[in-house]
C-alpha cells in the first residue's frame, strides 16, 4: 500500500477534531449510496418490463422468421427456401400466409389480419398456452374452415369462445376494381367455424386484430395458391441463435431477410431501450449532485489537517502527493457509498422479486402482472458501478487541485 493511499484511509477513518467532518463524510456516502440504488432499481424496473414484454411475445412470435425483403409473397417451392428446409439446424418449418380481410358478424364490422399457417402450426409455437375456452386449436376439419380470434376481437364482435353462426370473411379480388353496382362480385368471400376457444398474447397488436386459420383457407381468400408471405422457424435444442440467423442470411441471400424474436418487435423494444437510457442519463445527473457532498466533506478536512500537511511538506512530500492524498479519500468515500448503494439496490429487487414490495395498482386483475417486475442484470451493476466511479472523479478532481492551491499557499 502506497503511503497516500494509507493516509487517505487513516483520515476517512480516523477521528477528527471537529466531529461534524464525520457527519458530513457519512451524509456524502449515504447520498452516493441512494442515487446508486435509485440507479440499480430503475434500470432492474426497466429489464423486468422487457422480460416481460419478450415473455408475452414469445407464446406467438417464432424463434426466427423468414420475410422476402420486398414484402411481396414467394412460391412455397421457392429453391432458396427449401434449401434451408432441410437443414440440420431446423425443427420445425411453419409456412404462413398473411393479408387484410373485413369480418361480419351479426351486423358487426371490422377489418383484420387473417393468418393462415400450416398444420405443423403447433409445434413450432406455444399457442396451446394462451388459449381460453372448452374447445380446442383446429384450423381445418374436412371441409370446414376454423378460425381462433384474439379474445379483443371477438369481444369487439360480441363473439364468446365458441359462436355458432360461422364468421363472414371479405377479401378484395386480386387486379380487379369495385363494381359500384355489385361490390360484392368484387371480393372473395368466405366462411369460418369456431373451434371454442380464443387466443390471449395480452398484446393488442395480436388480440384485436389477428385471426388464426389454415393456410389452405388464406390462399383461397386472397387468390394466392402455392404463394407464402413468410416462413417461421424452430431450432433444435442447442442451437444457438444468433449463428442459425446469420448463417441462414448467408444461405437465403438478399432476397431474403432473417429476423429474431427481438428485430420482429424492434419498435416495442427500441422505445423501452430508449426510456432506459433517459433514465439513466438523468439519474446520473442525480449522482453527480450527490457526488458533490464529497467536496464539502473533503474541504473542511484539509482545513482541519493544516498542520499535517505542513508536516508532510517538511518530509518531502509534494503538493501533488498532497492532492492524491485527499484525492483518494475522495475516490474512497464514491466506492463506499457505490458499494452500499449497489447492496441495498440488489437486496430492494430480490424483496420486489419475492414478496412484491410495490404493486402495479389497486385494480385486482387490470394489468398483465400485480407487482413491477425487476430483472437485475449484471452488466447492469457493472455500468452502475463504472458510472459512480466515473462521476466521483469529474466531481473531485478540479475541486480537490483549487482547495489545495487556496489552503498550500
Amino acid at each position: 500500500m502506497n503511503y497516500e493511499l494509507f493516509i487517505a484511509r487513516r483520515y476517512l477513518f480516523a477521528k477528527k477534531s471537529h466531529h461534524a467532518i464525520n457527519i458530513i463524510s457519512g451524509i456524502s456516502v449515504l447520498g452516493v449510496a441512494v442515487a446508486t440504488m435509485a440507479m440499480v432499481v430503475t434500470l432492474s424496473v426497466f429489464n423486468g418490463f422487457q422480460d416481460l414484454v419478450a415473455d408475452l411475445f414469445t407464446t406467438f412470435d417464432p424463434e426466427l422468421l423468414v420475410t422476402p425483403k420486398d414484402g411481396q409473397t414467394v412460391s412455397v417451392k421457392d429453391t432458396a427456401l427449401l434449401r434451408i428446409k432441410g437443414s440440420d439446424m431446423i425443427e420445425v418449418f411453419t409456412s404462413v400466409l398473411e393479408g387484410q380481410a373485413l369480418v361480419v358478424q351479426d351486423g358487426r364490422q371490422h377489418v383484420v389480419t387473417i393468418m393462415g399457417v400450416a398444420d405443423n402450426f403447433t409445434k413450432q409455437s406455444h399457442i396451446e398456452d394462451i388459449l381460453y375456452g372448452d374447445g380446442s386449436f383446429c384450423l381445418h376439419a374436412d371441409v370446414l374452415e376454423y378460425g381462433v380470434l384474439g379474445i379483443q376481437l371477438a369481444q369487439q364482435l360480441g363473439l364468446q369462445a365458441f359462436f355458432e353462426n360461422p364468421l363472414q370473411v371479405y377479401a378484395p379480388k386480386r387486379g380487379e376494381r369495385v363494381n359500384i353496382g355489385n361490390p360484392l362480385s368484387s371480393f372473395n368471400h368466405d366462411e369460418l367455424q369456431s373451434p371454442g376457444v380464443v387466443f390471449m398474447v395480452r398484446q393488442s397488436k395480436y388480440d384485436a386484430n389477428y385471426i388464426l386459420t389454415s393456410l389452405q383457407f388464406a390462399q383461397k381468400l386472397f387468390d394466392r395458391e402455392g404463394r407464402i408471405s413468410s416462413v417461421e422457424l424452430k431450432l433444435k435444442e442447442n442451437i444457438d441463435a444468433d449463428k442459425a440467423k446469420q448463417l441462414l442470411q448467408t444461405q437465403l441471400g438478399e432476397r431474403f431477410k432473417v429476423e429474431d424474436r427481438y428485430e420482429q418487435q424492434s419498435d416495442v423494444f427500441r422505445v423501452m431501450r430508449i426510456e432506459k437510457l433517459i433514465s439513466y442519463v438523468f439519474l446520473s445527473f442525480i449522482l453527480l449532485v450527490a457526488c458533490f457532498n464529497i467536496i464539502g466533506s473533503l474541504s473542511m478536512l484539509m482545513i482541519d489537517k493544516r498542520q499535517d500537511i505542513q508536516t508532510l511538506r517538511s518530509l518531502g512530500a509534494t503538493d501533488a502527493q498532497i492532492c492524491t492524498i485527499f484525492r483518494l479519500e475522495g475516490h474512497i468515500i464514491s466506492l463506499a457509498g457505490a458499494l452500499l448503494g449497489l447492496v441495498l439496490g440488489a437486496v430492494l429487487c430480490w424483496i420486489q422479486q419475492e414478496y412484491g414490495l410495490v404493486s402495479m395498482g389497486d385494480s385486482e386483475g387490470s394489468f398483465i402482472v400485480e407487482d413491477y417486475p425487476v430483472s437485475v442484470y449484471l452488466t447492469d451493476i457493472l455500468l452502475v458501478l463504472i458510472t459512480v466511479l466515473a462521476v466521483g472523479w469529474i466531481a473531485i478532481w478540479y475541486p480537490v487541485k483549487y482547495l489545495a492551491n487556496k489552503i498550500l499557499d
